[in-house]
C-alpha cells in the first residue's frame, strides 16, 4: 500500500499499488499533457512569428514586385495611350483620306455620270438622225428604182455615193480621193477608186468600187455573184487593196439586207454592202488601214531603202561590167598599140639602120664628089678636053 498526500488539502490518504500506477499515470499524462501544450503554445507561437515575419517579408517583397509592375503597367498604360493616341490620328488621317477619295470618286461617279447621259443622250440622238436619214435615204431610192430605168437607176446610185462622199469629203476625207475610174486600158473598169495617202505621201488604204442596180422592169434579174470576177479583175488591175461591190440586187436576200458581207472566200478582200454602208464601209476600212499605217510607212522606207540597195548594187553590177568591158577593149587597144609601136619601132629601127646606110652611102659620095676635078673627068676623053679648053680659051682676056 503506499500513501499519498494531496498538495492542495494536506490529507493524506492510502492507495494500491494499482491505484498508486494508476494516479501516477494520470499525473504523468497530465504532466506530459501540460508540457505538451506548452511546447505546443510555444511551438504555435514560434511558428506565428515566424509566419508573421515571412507575411511581413513576402509583403515587403510583394510590394517591391507590386510597386515595379505598377511602374511598369503605368508605363504601358502610357504606351497604350501613346498608341491609342497614335491609332486615333491615323484612324483620322485615313477617314480624312478616305473621306476626301471617296468625294473625288463620287464627283467623278457624278461627271462619269453626268458624261455617259450625254453621251448617250448624243449618241441616241445621232443613231436616230442617221437611223432617220437611212430609212429616208431607203425610201428615195426605192422610189428611184420603181420610177426610173436600169441606166438611169446605176447613174443614181452612184451619184448618191459620190454626194454621199463629197458631204463628208472636207471633215473626213480631206487628204482622200474619190474619182471615177477612167482607165480602160486593161480592158475594163471600175466605177469609182477611192485612195488616201498619209503627210508623207505613202498610200495607206485603197479601195475599188462598182454599184450595181437594176429596175423591177428587167426581164433578167442578176445576181451580186455575176460581178465578182470583174471586179476582182479591176482592183487587181488599177492595183487597189480592197473592192467593195455597193448593190441593189437581190433585194429579198436576208444575206444582204443584214449589212456588210465578206466574200473573200470567193475573192481576196472582198466586200458587197447596201447604198447605206458606203461611207460606214470606207471608213472602217480606213480605221483598220490607219492603225498600220506606222508598219506600212516602215514596209515603205524598208522597200525604198532595198530598191535603192538594189539600184545601188545594179548600177555597181553594171559599172562592173562596163569596167571589164571597156577594160578589156582597153587591154587589147593597148596590146594593138603595143605591137604597132613595137613595129614602128623595128619599122624605125630598120629606118635608122637605112639612114645610117645612106650616111655612109653619102659620105663615100661626097668623098668622090671633093675628088673629081676636070682633069679626071676628061682623062681619057679627047671630046671632053677640047670642049674645056675651047671654054678655058674663050674666058681669057683678050
Amino acid at each position: 500500500m503506499a500513501e499519498i498526500k494531496c498538495p492542495n488539502c494536506g490529507e493524506v490518504f492510502t492507495v494500491d499499488e494499482a491505484g498508486y500506477a494508476n494516479i501516477v499515470s494520470q499525473v504523468r499524462t497530465a504532466e506530459f499533457e501540460k508540457e505538451l501544450r506548452a511546447r505546443e503554445t510555444l511551438i504555435n507561437e514560434k511558428q506565428a512569428g515566424a509566419v508573421e515575419l515571412a507575411q511581413a517579408h513576402a509583403r515587403n517583397e510583394f510590394n517591391v514586385l507590386l510597386a515595379g509592375k505598377e511602374r511598369e503597367l503605368a508605363a504601358l498604360e502610357a504606351r497604350i495611350a501613346q498608341s491609342e493616341t497614335d491609332r486615333e490620328l491615323a484612324v483620322a488621317r485615313a477617314v480624312d483620306s478616305i473621306g476626301r477619295e471617296r468625294d473625288i470618286l463620287a464627283s467623278k461617279l457624278e461627271n462619269a455620270a453626268n458624261e455617259r447621259r450625254l453621251l448617250e443622250a448624243s449618241v441616241t440622238e445621232k443613231y436616230h438622225n442617221e437611223l432617220k436619214a437611212k430609212d429616208e435615204m431607203i425610201e428615195r431610192l426605192k422610189d428611184f428604182k420603181t420610177r426610173m430605168s436600169t441606166k438611169m437607176v446605176g447613174e443614181t446610185l452612184e451619184q448618191h455615193c459620190e454626194v454621199e462622199f463629197e458631204r463628208l469629203r472636207a471633215t473626213a476625207f480631206r487628204h482622200a480621193s474619190f474619182a471615177k475610174d477612167s482607165d480602160a486600158s486593161a480592158g475594163s473598169k471600175g466605177d469609182y477608186i477611192f485612195r488616201e495617202a498619209a503627210g508623207d505621201g505613202t498610200e495607206f488604204i485603197s479601195i475599188m468600187f462598182e454599184m450595181k442596180n437594176e429596175s423591177d422592169s428587167d426581164s433578167r434579174k442578176h445576181k451580186n455573184e455575176d460581178f465578182y470576177k470583174k471586179l476582182d479583175r479591176d482592183r487587181t488591175s488599177k492595183g487597189c487593196e480592197y473592192a467593195v461591190l455597193v448593190t441593189m440586187l437581190e433585194p429579198e436576200s436576208e444575206l444582204f439586207n443584214g449589212g456588210i458581207v465578206d466574200v473573200s472566200h470567193h475573192y481576196p478582200k472582198m466586200y458587197v454592202i447596201r447604198p447605206q454602208f458606203f461611207i460606214p464601209m470606207i471608213t472602217l476600212l480606213r480605221n483598220a488601214a490607219l492603225s498600220t499605217l506606222e508598219y506600212r510607212s516602215q514596209l515603205a522606207l524598208a522597200k525604198n531603202m532595198n530598191i535603192d540597195i538594189t539600184n545601188f548594187e545594179d548600177s555597181l553590177t553594171s559599172f562592173k561590167d562596163g569596167f571589164s568591158k571597156n577594160f578589156e577593149s582597153a587591154s587589147k587597144r593597148f596590146q594593138v598599140a603595143i605591137g604597132e609601136i613595137d613595129k614602128t619601132i623595128d619599122h624605125l629601127q630598120k629606118v635608122k639602120e637605112n639612114l645610117l646606110g645612106s650616111e655612109r652611102q653619102l659620105r663615100l659620095a661626097n668623098d668622090k664628089a671633093d675628088g673629081l676635078t676636070v682633069k679626071r673627068l676628061t682623062r681619057g676623053n679627047t671630046t671632053m678636053k677640047a670642049k674645056f679648053a675651047e671654054l678655058e680659051a674663050e674666058e681669057k682676056p683678050e
